[in-house]
């Protein structure tokens, strides 16, 4: 089935109200502070549960159109069920290749907005992808980046095009052996994991570069939810393939953490008010929760060289290239 959603001429995502730092009174930016998105089509990954499902839930409350991208279909329509607006449910499972090409492939029309959400965290033991990459940097990196830039023909069409991606403060234990995209022999969650969303940073400021290189009106930002009680730890994917932690999660997240809705925060900002190639993020305890605003990058988030190194190996494991 075609994915098309109606469309109505829509506005900046942007609204210009932030100060001199890019942030306007962020202490107190809540979904409230969402400009009117009438006439805006967006896909958020992973939007069944957590981050993704609370980001779905506002933007389309806010007028935006929204395809929920989910693996699961079934948990996609109950995610639907429970939000108001204009919403519908479509297959995409980034771990696989062919699940993203077919996704870009049904997709018909302009795309406004596309917030690069789903992943996966720390599977106890090595885990590979139909493709034969490394479950983590396949999913959360190498499957926004082969649907980005499927996606990228239908986001040119929009007038204000915006692709955001969600990282975590995990991306400061990532380091240069990302370009070795997490091989099976030397396996560790937690690294892995530092390396996927180190990625996930780096594919956003290279994609706002070159974006900015060739005069393109495509937008890239990037957030991070800081620590937040989602099912991110009990999925039976990652962490929760451990039995333990799977039946823990729901009882001690929500005890120890902040709500997913506060953990959303930083990718409505993201989505909708952020400066081009801005890093969102809450700003207390380390960027684990608290207000909205300007979040650190790591030294090797910084370095250039690697993000265009990593660039060229993402094409060469994907086999999609960027017409910016």
């Amino acid at each position: 089935m075609t994915v098309m959603m109606p469309r109505t001429p829509c506005e900046n995502l942007a609204t210009p109200r932030a100060g001199p730092d890019g942030y306007l009174s962020l202490m107190s930016f809540s979904p409230a502070d969402l400009p009117d998105l009438s006439g805006t089509i967006a896909v958020v990954t992973g939007a069944n549960t957590g981050i993704g499902e609370v980001a779905a839930r506002e933007l389309a409350a806010h007028g935006a159109s929204v395809v929920l991208a989910c693996r699961n279909l079934d948990k996609g329509r109950e995610a639907a069920a429970g939000m108001s607006g204009e919403v519908r449910v479509e297959q995409l499972d980034l771990s696989s290749q062919a699940s993203v090409q077919a996704f870009a492939e049904r997709w018909a029309g302009a795309l406004d907005l596309l917030v690069n959400n789903a992943g996966v965290m720390n599977p106890p033991t090595y885990r590979a992808t139909e493709d034969g990459h490394e479950l983590m940097f396949g999913t959360n990196h190498l499957g926004h980046f082969a649907l980005t830039g499927r996606l990228l023909p239908a986001l040119m069409e929009s007038p204000n095009p915006r692709v955001v991606t969600i990282a975590s403060i995990a991306h400061h234990g990532g380091n240069e052996t990302v370009l070795l995209a997490n091989p099976a022999a030397t396996y560790r969650p937690e690294a892995y994991y530092g390396n996927s969303k180190l990625a996930n940073v780096l594919f956003f400021r290279e994609l706002h570069d070159r974006a900015t290189a060739a005069g393109s009106k495509l937008v890239s930002t990037g957030a991070h939810p800081g620590i937040s009680a989602t099912n991110l730890v009990a999925s039976p994917d990652g962490m929760g393939a451990n039995r333990l932690i799977r039946m823990a999660a729901p009882f001690f997240m929500p005890v120890v953490f902040q709500s997913a809705a506060k953990g959303a925060n930083p990718t409505l900002y993201a989505a909708t008010l952020a400066e081009p190639g801005s890093y969102t993020g809450p700003q207390r305890l380390r960027e684990s929760r608290g207000p909205v605003g300007p979040a650190k990058l790591s030294r090797y988030a910084r370095d250039a060289e690697l993000g265009r190194k990593l660039w060229t190996l993402s094409e060469e494991l994907t086999g999609v290239s960027f017409a910016l």
